[in-house]
């Protein structure tokens, strides 16, 4: 009875250990800075991926390819405006990748506050991309600390598969900026809107801090937790091909 009892006691001991472990190593795997934590991250980053291959595949109202071909960063900000209101204090949260010698960039993490949205203001939930077109659009992006309008020239973007629905955009027209309320994506004013990096994202998802200008030239390897997003951002800008295996994202 003795033997029986010493087996139980040393197999809950046993299970116990097992559940401990199992915490700690769940602890380690989420790591968490300021209000963020990595989990919080990457399910961003996993909305993003989302909202991009939606807005490249739509048949009538996607990006047209000449624009994505072209194309030096996007960044890309799910719910930047919540219950009629555009994020103050609470502010946006997105990200943003570069092309880096043909290959794109590990993550870079930023916040988007204020600006005016015209008609936007009111809608619950919309879901924004900026196509940076130039090098003098993706400059401002890797200093992270711009206003669209003040720093830097934006226009709403074409949508449309034809080629001729990007011909009136102008030549020194910096970003494109486009939006998503209620499943439609059109293109959108975001005039005042002031970048910066997010500290608190970046240190939760790499653990510790990164520049924001090394994540976007290359720098910085991009972690595992970045390869599907990084994939399928070169699926959307026609780097490589539905089905086609991204070698480089390894």
């Amino acid at each position: 009875m003795k033997k029986f009892w010493a087996t139980g006691l040393a197999s809950l001991a046993l299970m116990a250990g097992v559940a401990i472990a199992q915490d700690q190593d769940t602890a380690k795997t989420e790591q968490v800075h300021g209000k963020e934590s990595s989990g919080q991250v990457e399910g961003r980053m996993q909305k993003a991926q989302e909202i991009m291959d939606q807005l490249t595949d739509a048949k009538d109202s996607a990006i047209p390819d000449s624009i994505l071909k072209d194309a030096r960063c996007v960044a890309i900000i799910p719910s930047m405006v919540k219950g009629g209101f555009v994020f103050g204090a609470e502010h946006g949260r997105g990200v943003a990748t570069c092309r880096v010698n043909g290959r794109w960039s590990a993550p870079a993490f930023f916040t988007a506050t204020g600006g005016s949205w015209g008609a936007q203001i009111g809608v619950e939930g919309i879901d924004v991309v900026m196509v940076f077109r130039n090098k003098v659009g993706a400059d401002k992006l890797l200093d992270a600390n711009f206003k669209i309008g003040g720093d830097l020239s934006a226009s709403a973007g074409p949508v449309g598969r034809d080629a001729n629905a990007a011909t009136d955009i102008k030549a020194n027209t910096a970003i494109l900026t486009y939006s998503r309320s209620r499943g439609a994506f059109i293109g959108a004013t975001l005039e005042g809107v002031s970048v910066r990096p997010d500290k608190d994202s970046t240190i939760a998802f790499y653990g510790h801090d990164v520049d924001f200008r090394d994540a976007l030239t290359g720098k910085v390897e991009a972690p595992a937790g970045a390869r599907t997003f990084l994939t399928a951002i070169r699926k959307d800008f026609r780097d490589i091909r539905e089905g086609q295996t991204d070698a480089s994202a390894h």
